[in-house]
């Protein structure tokens, strides 16, 4: 008899070991997930954020655009941030990233003042994600509570990056059908393409649309074109803002502007180019908290695309290169 309840004991151990390995395997992301471990977590975020936006506005729509290229290269796991080295080829150099993707050096910064802290505990996954949410909030968007729980790659595919980030030039075929793959529906696409209403764009994504496109403003053309000039090679990392109208202010213009037929990009106008997108632009443009909604859910929704949980990846000590 006791060697039988001893059996019983033994087999009901390993299934509770093995339930806690899958389930920790399995794990959620939760809001909550650094309260006891990391308290300080989202204070400490904010004031590298803050610091950084105050000392150029356009920052923050740098680090929000780190969360999408990460988020869309197999899922929301820090990959993006990985330097070259001689044995290893990241992301940073993929055609989408090359000359554009900036912000690293901030995210540096969060990531020494988080490990000041609570140090081997947050990953850079995570830090990317609350740094997103922040520089949406400091430039006037919408607030949200972060889901948090990712770990860190120790890997990244530049291909994936080539392929899996949509170009300027896409369709709209192309975006809705790359955002439908990772989840995300055609209002989603239209919501975070809202993204625009912060930032800036270098002149090689937007030169074929300002010379050789027909659905754009004549005036807003010929504007770009004195800051872009039409042969490449010349000009070619000149700037010019996605939004005319409030460009370091997180707000509904953008929307504006496609129906004035002045998108930066040629991905910008294809929402309003007498699609199916139309629309949802015309409600966007005229109710700036149903966009705000509809952000906030599908950055949520974004955030949650193939996260690394459990046991996992890794907590990098250095975002820049694996432990």
């Amino acid at each position: 008899m006791a060697s039988s309840f001893s059996k019983f004991s033994q087999t009901l151990l390993l299934l509770v070991v093995f339930w806690g390995i899958t389930s920790s395997s399995n794990a959620q992301l939760s809001t909550d997930y650094y309260s006891k471990s990391c308290p300080n977590l989202f204070s400490t975020v904010k004031f590298t954020v803050h610091s950084a936006i105050m000392k150029e506005a356009r920052m923050g729509a740098s680090l929000l655009r780190l969360f999408f290229h990460d988020c869309f290269v197999n899922g929301c796991d820090g990959s993006l941030l990985l330097d070259d080295t001689s044995s290893f080829t990241g992301e940073k150099n993929a055609v989408p990233n090359r000359n554009s993707a900036r912000g690293f050096d901030v995210i540096d910064d969060i990531k020494s003042a988080v490990e000041n802290v609570c140090p081997g505990v947050v990953s850079c996954a995570d830090i990317l994600a609350i740094a997103a949410r922040d520089s949406v909030k400091l430039l006037g968007g919408p607030n949200w509570d972060v889901k948090l729980g990712r770990r860190d790659a120790r890997s990244a595919s530049r291909a994936a990056a080539n392929n899996g980030i949509p170009a300027p030039t896409s369709n709209l075929n192309r975006l809705i059908s790359r955002f439908n793959a990772l989840g995300l529906s055609t209002r989603d696409l239209v919501a975070l393409s809202g993204a625009h209403t912060i930032g800036q764009a270098r002149c090689t994504s937007f030169r074929a649309r300002i010379y050789n496109e027909s659905n754009i403003d004549l005036s807003f053309a010929k504007t770009k074109q004195s800051n872009c000039p039409r042969s490449s090679g010349s000009g070619d990392n000149n700037l010019a803002p996605l939004d005319i109208q409030t460009p370091t202010y997180f707000d509904n213009k953008y929307f504006n502007n496609l129906i004035g037929k002045r998108g930066l990009l040629h991905s910008d106008q294809e929402l309003f180019n007498g699609g199916s997108t139309d629309s949802i632009v015309r409600a966007y443009s005229k109710n700036p908290s149903s966009f705000s909604s509809d952000f906030v859910t599908a950055m949520i929704k974004m955030g949650d695309i193939s996260p690394l949980t459990g046991s996992k990846g890794e907590i990098r000590k250095n975002c820049r290169r694996v432990n």
